[in-house]
């Protein structure tokens, strides 16, 4: 089943120009049109489907600082105040708030690990704290439960994955942008190399920049003009319970079940990193990029089936640019979610949490994460054809770190200085077969 959305009313006819086309309607899209319109652009955003149907409506929530790779760090720290800055200017409720992430663990290994981390991020101005055996029993007592250490990171919080992408987009709408709901965004046309129009399923778009934004969809996009990116995907299962449970902790990470509080007052629950691999053209391709990385979580890995393979985002076919392609065959990803995974999920939880043991499951559904072979986004304006920036592969970052991806594109768009470094998150990292060609993954 589809994830809970809020569904919001948005334009319906193609413009014949604009000075800028986004095309993807998730929060990274979302986000990097609401900057554009916000700065006086003529932006257009382009979902082939609803906004923030898909992984931006099937995530935790979690807008997070804690643990998060050095090179993502600033990033991280920079949304947590553009979502407050959002919030604020679009006049709703973006369901962002600073509630603190728990992290409690028996693992010293992991405590340690989490140590060291936080002695980095003190460093870079990060408010994360160590708990105690005393401390982290004490902040897990709905646990019921003694833990040897933990973490308290008081500034971190959580946003609300139901609303949060249709609402923003709203928001580029109230700046003068244009949002196009069910019209996919088939292909490029450019001009002595460089971009001149988006090609959609209902006219041609003439504009200087384009945005690819398309999330798990983005590697196809781009195959099919001659630009390699390797990307992967995996299956992830989620569930939420009924509103009941009282004085649980907002956020709270554990080894065995992470627990979310929903905007409804139920829970969400999932099991970190644990996810199934589905087979698609792409990830055969690509499978010796990302060698180093299933080798690390082949653990929490677990078999996969044909779903992804037949709703085609990850196809190395070239589809005609006047006929339907895949993005209008599969307008929405809603993979189904693994019963396995469903059943353990919910057997951890009840156990760890007694506050749960009653409550009856609301909701159940699954989504594709895409990743890159390092686990850190590609934001870059500079990818072999002028006019076309990407921002993709963010790994299962994406929701807490959207308002920060998305003002970073569009100061690369508007040519201002960015808010961040942008080296570290460069197609070029990944070495030959990037650059103007496509390569054989």
């Amino acid at each position: 089943m589809p994830a809970p959305l809020l569904e919001i009313e948005t334009h319906s006819e193609v413009p014949a120009h604009a000075d800028c086309v986004v095309i993807g309607g998730g929060i990274v899209g979302v986000c990097t049109a609401y900057w554009l319109a916000r700065a006086g652009q003529d932006v257009v955003l382009l979902e082939k489907g609803r906004i923030g149907a898909e992984q931006s409506s099937r995530n935790w929530g979690w807008c997070r600082q804690q643990n998060r790779d050095a090179r993502e760090l600033p990033l991280s720290t920079q949304s947590l105040s553009l979502w407050e800055d959002m919030g604020a200017d679009i006049g709703a409720d973006l369901g962002f708030r600073r509630c603190g992430l728990l992290y409690l663990s028996n693992d010293p290994a992991e405590i340690e690990g989490w140590a060291e981390w936080g002695r980095f991020a003190r460093g870079e101005g990060v408010d994360t704290r160590m708990l105690d055996t005393r401390e982290a029993t004490a902040r897990g007592a709905a646990t019921g439960q003694n833990w040897q250490g933990g973490v308290w990171s008081p500034s971190d919080g959580i946003a609300d994955p139901s609303r949060a992408a249709p609402l923003i987009a709203t928001g580029i709408m109230a700046h003068g942008g244009r949002v196009i709901q069910g019209c996919a965004a088939r292909g490029l046309e450019t001009e002595g190399g460089a971009v001149s129009g988006v090609i959609t399923e209902r006219g041609t778009i003439r504009t200087p920049v384009a945005v690819m934004a398309g999330g798990a969809w983005a590697g196809s996009f781009l195959h099919r003009h001659g630009i390699g990116f390797a990307q992967a995907a995996v299956r992830s299962t989620i569930l939420s319970l009924a509103p009941g449970a009282e004085d649980l902790p907002a956020a709270l990470h554990t080894g065995p079940v992470s627990v979310t509080r929903r905007g409804d007052g139920g829970h969400t629950l999932a099991v970190s990193g644990l996810a199934n691999l589905d087979i698609t053209p792409g990830a055969i391709a690509g499978a010796r990029h990302f060698l180093p990385m299933f080798a690390s979580r082949w653990r929490a890995l677990r078999p996969g089936g044909l779903q992804a393979w037949r709703a085609g985002f990850e196809t190395r076919s070239h589809w005609a640019f006047d006929r339907e392609t895949p993005m209008e065959r599969c307008r929405i990803l809603d993979p189904r979610p693994s019963k396995r995974l469903i059943h353990l999920t919910l057997e951890r939880a009840r156990a760890l949490l007694p506050a749960l043991r009653d409550l009856p499951v609301q909701g159940q559904w699954a989504g594709y994460i895409d990743s890159t072979p390092d686990g850190v986004p590609v934001i870059d304006a500079d990818i072999g054809t002028p006019g076309l920036v990407m921002a993709a592969g963010l790994s299962g970052h994406g929701f807490g770190i959207g308002p920060g991806v998305g003002h970073l594109v569009a100061d690369m768009v508007l040519g201002r200085t960015p808010i961040t470094e942008t080296r570290q998150y460069r197609l070029g990292r990944f070495g030959r077969g990037q650059w103007g060609k496509v390569a054989d993954f």
